[in-house]
């Protein structure tokens, strides 16, 4: 795993495509894991303030992610207890709009199932987002329909919509998501902890 996590954060391979994004960034890949977590957060790619902070979800959408889970920034960071592998490493930067890039299907090619074998098993797997639910799932639902769906997976997989502020609207029409899914995963979090 150490040779793995070394060659991750080596990872050059994005560099030109990174460079030509309005944020001209250079990679900066972001591996928070160990061998035997209990916990797999399945995400996206990290945001602007991850890839400064070199640290996933150190921000607003960290907040939320904890407080879905039911557990302190402590508990979350503990790699030993919590994996947290995106399905790109690196922040993809934006569009000469101001948006956010879809992470480079490149890097799950190259780094995801190696360190699955590494890391795996795990008692419970998070899917923040579509790419982490298309990755893990396969097939073409729409998010919404695979979070409602959510018992289908449960209690060892929980599809989460992503815990982005831009996702506040979803959470407001969709109020099953708190009375319904949060619970359940709160409770399966704490018994898997």
């Amino acid at each position: 795993m150490e040779d793995l996590a070394r060659d991750i954060r080596s990872c050059r391979l994005c560099a030109d495509r990174f460079a030509a994004t309005a944020t001209a960034h250079a990679p900066r890949p972001v591996l928070w894991a160990r061998p035997g977590a209990r916990i797999l957060i399945a995400g996206q790619a990290p945001g602007v303030r991850v890839h400064e902070s070199g640290r996933p979800f150190t921000d607003a959408s960290g907040d939320r992610l904890r407080d879905w889970m039911g557990i302190d920034e402590e508990t979350f960071y503990d790699r030993d207890r919590i994996a947290i592998l995106p399905m790109a490493f690196c922040f993809p930067g934006y569009d000469a709009k101001g948006s956010d890039l879809p992470p480079p299907r490149i890097c799950a090619a190259t780094w995801r199932d190696r360190l699955m074998d590494n890391l795996g098993p795990f008692a419970l797997t998070l899917l923040v987002g579509a790419y982490s639910m298309a990755w893990h799932l396969g097939g073409r639902a729409s998010v919404r329909d695979r979070v409602a769906g959510w018992r289908d997976h449960a209690p060892t997989v929980f599809p989460l919509p992503h815990p982005s502020w831009r996702n506040t609207g979803w959470l407001k029409r969709n109020p099953w998501f708190a009375a319904e899914l949060l619970p359940a995963l709160r409770a399966r979090v704490a018994e898997v902890l």
